[in-house]
């Protein structure tokens, strides 16, 4: 506030509608121009916070969650196929797209200028793309270090309780190290653990915050608890959503809002350096492609097909901590049949989307009947031709992935129990940084984040946080068949499916006896098509 004076409207009055350029941080927000009666809605620059906006039958509706435009019965809840397609290949529904026909999210650094007449999209703020500055690692480290500094700093700007969300992975551990040291007593730092094997990283978080000396909360969560939650998730994502972590991201939120009303994430590490394990297999495949001849591939593929994952699981896990780091992998099945589907692909952005999709495009149409149009995606292949492989990868995820499916996810999850999640790798700053150095400072030795495990050691030693990515899952692989066994059958009976009209019955039917006997794990698919049964219930029945 300025003078008594809320800042927004100032800050329009004295720059017009490229005030949006000076703002930082998160935002959604809307701006109304009595003068000549245009509206202006707006999103940040990296899509933290949601806007929806509906234009049809002589109207304009827009707000900040779906469900707020469901209370009105002139909007219509008719699903867009196209988009149901793109959810069950993606886990969730790309901007600018909803699950509702005629109903769109504003893509991040955007905003949208309505004169009563027409209706027009404009950006505000474009994500850098291949203007890299020459820099030492020193000077890397250095300015990372205080690009970091300052953004943690920036967001402990509050009147009240202020903790972080610690997995004790590489991005949360350096927030929580920076928010350590830049606090005037000792930081809040909150985890869950599960007690199954391949799911717990509790205790990896439990040393960081002894080495910090953080006040440190930690809950071990059992399985009714976390199959408590997933009643709630049509609720709390209202248009369907299957990334399975919303269930631990729900749990850690609520444990931190028994503490702090908000809360620091390492959100954004993983798109911007380099972290996922997908990125250098996707260059590696990339490359082979070029040097093999479709023929070849595709057979390798199909003699790959003739050994059960299972049986190739148990196989590798007993040798998997000899093998180099980047041959270390968690959740193995599904990286087998990832390598599998890849083999078939020919184009980078084909095969990017065979190592990101659930359902394949062969699959939907299968599935039911449509072919899944694509769009959004592309936006990160966009870039100029000169730009690297890893480069355009990790502008597709900071453009699409990031936004619609982590950020969705950690927004609806926190706000769901009264929690702010605020996310310091993602300011403006330390963005346009990243955007600007050397891959080299990012993938390094078949392993990424080099630059963020440099700057973690001055906080850390290396042996805290040099291990295997494990992600934040549950082990619904498991439950499927075990505790979520019924539930699966009776959301996804032939009859049920049938009767909608939209799934074939006999191919839903094939993946849960496939899954349920252990042939072949299709966990994240019958997991989609579980939060789309619900999602469908709550929303389109009523119930």
């Amino acid at each position: 506030m300025k003078d008594g004076k809320p800042p927004v409207p100032q800050a329009y009055l004295q720059w017009g509608i490229r005030c949006l350029e000076r703002f930082m941080g998160m935002f959604a927000l809307g701006i109304l121009d009595e003068r000549d009666m245009t509206l202006y809605l707006a999103r940040d620059r990296m899509g933290k916070k949601p806007l929806y906006y509906h234009a049809g039958k002589g109207m304009l509706m827009f707000a900040s969650e779906l469900k707020a435009m469901m209370q009105f019965s002139c909007f219509g809840r008719k699903v867009d196929k196209e988009a149901l397609a793109l959810y069950l290949h993606y886990q969730y529904v790309p901007a600018p797209h909803t699950i509702f026909e005629d109903t769109f999210k504003l893509l991040p650094g955007h905003y949208m200028k309505y004169d009563g007449r027409q209706l027009s999209l404009h950006p505000f703020w474009s994500l850098p793309c291949g203007e890299y500055v020459p820099m030492e690692e020193d000077e890397a480290l250095d300015k990372l270090d205080g690009l970091l500094t300052s953004s943690v700093s920036d967001r402990l700007v509050s009147d009240v309780p202020l903790g972080a969300l610690l997995s004790g992975g590489i991005d949360s551990s350096l927030v929580s190290a920076i928010l350590q040291k830049v606090s005037e007593r000792p930081a809040k730092t909150f985890t869950i653990g599960f007690k199954e094997t391949g799911y717990d990283e509790a205790p990896w978080a439990s040393r960081v915050a002894k080495r910090l000396g953080t006040e440190h909360t930690e809950l071990y969560v059992t399985p009714g608890e976390a199959m408590e939650v997933i009643p709630r998730l049509p609720e709390i994502y209202d248009e369907p959503f299957a990334d399975t972590s919303a269930i631990p991201t729900f749990l850690v939120s609520r444990l931190a809002r028994t503490k702090v009303t908000v809360a620091l994430s390492g959100d954004g590490g993983d798109e911007q350096f380099c972290g996922y394990v997908r990125y250098w297999s996707t260059l590696s495949m990339a490359r082979a492609v070029g040097r093999t001849p479709p023929g070849i591939r595709k057979a390798a593929g199909s003699l790959l097909n003739l050994f059960s994952p299972a049986w190739v699981e148990k196989i590798y896990v007993p040798w998997r901590d000899l093998l180099p780091q980047r041959f270390r992998m968690a959740n193995f099945r599904d990286k087998w049949q990832k390598l599998i589907a890849l083999l078939a692909e020919d184009t980078l952005q084909e095969l990017y989307r065979a190592t990101v999709c659930v359902w394949s495009k062969e699959e939907v149409k299968n599935l039911f009947g449509l072919t899944v149009k694509y769009g959004t995606f592309e936006r990160g292949f966009e870039a100029d031709p000169a730009v690297s492989i890893l480069s355009r990868l990790m502008r597709t995820d900071l453009l699409t992935y990031l936004p619609d499916a982590m950020l969705t996810k950690v927004d609806r999850a926190s706000m769901a129990v009264g929690l702010e999640v605020r996310v310091p790798l993602l300011d403006q700053r330390v963005v346009e940084f990243a955007a600007g150095i050397p891959e080299t400072l990012k993938y390094r030795g078949g392993s990424g984040k080099y630059l963020l495990k440099k700057l973690l050691a001055r906080y850390l030693p290396e042996e805290l946080f040099e291990r295997p990515k494990m992600g934040f899952g549950v082990p619904v692989e498991l439950w499927l068949r075990g505790e979520l066994r019924e539930m699966m059958l009776d959301y996804l009976a032939p009859q049920r499916l049938a009767s909608e009209g939209l799934f074939s019955p006999n191919l839903v039917s094939r993946y849960v006896n496939e899954h349920l006997n252990g042939t072949i794990s299709h966990h994240h698919r019958l997991w989609a098509l579980l939060m789309w049964e619900m999602w469908r219930e709550r929303w389109l029945e009523g119930k």
